[in-house]
């Protein structure tokens, strides 16, 4: 009897420390040296019109805030801090919005280190960054080595140093692309559960030079979920343009035939 008593007790305490339901999301922010009152805006963008909407609006207080709502499925977002008199107004913070306990802390110095955690996605999503960011190094460390030489090379008109390096610049992005490219894919293949890889495959049904098959097979592997989003639904689509026979072909006229 006490056995059943301790079991149900874990239970209620499980079930108590769920703070959201089905289809439901709860991002719980820290704003730490923001004053009270500021505002934090919840936005999205409208995939056709690229229009910023905010969706909900809530104040700091104490150095904190929370956003409670319903969620159908996953999709970028962002956080829109109130800009602070006298400053530039802030960045914007991207995350995934989708069910669960979401956390994130605003830097206020610094909007980019900005930290996301919480749900499975934006977990994801800030390695994935990250694994980007060293397979992207080579460019960013090229850019910074010659960028005062290429500002002075333009002051001067030295045609001959300035080609020099935008022919190595273009190598450098050729390269870092391809590596770039091939991570994306590696990506999509070995996480079939995250929201980043049906985004992915988006890209590259929309991609002439990308592999179709191979496209079609990771997307099959894809949870199901996934594909039933509307990053999904618009490779479901593309894939059945790009199976179908070609449309508009017909017989040769009957006087033709010899």
């Amino acid at each position: 009897m006490k056995k059943i008593i301790l079991l149900l007790s874990v239970a209620v305490v499980l079930f108590s420390c769920n703070k959201v339901g089905k289809d439901e999301f709860l991002i719980t922010g820290t704003a730490t040296g923001i004053e009270n009152g500021k505002t934090i805006i919840l936005e999205t963008q409208d995939p056709t019109t690229g229009a910023i909407t905010a969706l909900d609006t809530v104040k700091v207080e104490n150095g904190k805030f929370e956003i409670k709502g319903k969620v159908t499925e996953p999709a970028f977002h962002t956080i829109q801090l109130e800009s602070v008199a006298g400053k530039e107004p802030y960045g914007k913070i991207p995350f995934i919005l989708e069910n669960g306990e979401i956390t994130i802390a605003i830097d206020k110095d610094s909007i980019q280190k900005s930290k996301v955690s919480g749900t499975y996605s934006n977990d994801e999503y800030v390695k994935f960054n990250e694994e980007i960011k060293v397979v992207q190094k080579k460019l960013m460390d090229f850019q910074t080595q010659n960028m005062q030489a290429m500002n002075a090379a333009q002051q001067t008109k030295d045609t001959a140093v300035i080609n020099k390096l935008m022919q190595g610049y273009t190598e450098i992005q050729s390269e870092v692309g391809a590596a770039t490219k091939a991570k994306y894919t590696t990506y999509a293949e070995s996480h079939p559960k995250s929201y980043i890889s049906v985004l992915i495959v988006q890209g590259m049904v929309n991609d002439p030079s990308a592999d179709i098959k191979k496209t079609e097979t990771i997307f099959n592997s894809l949870e199901e979920s996934l594909k039933n989003t509307k990053a999904g639904k618009a490779v479901k689509t593309k894939l059945t343009e790009v199976n179908s026979p070609a449309v508009g072909a017909t017989a040769a006229p009957m006087g033709d035939a010899k």
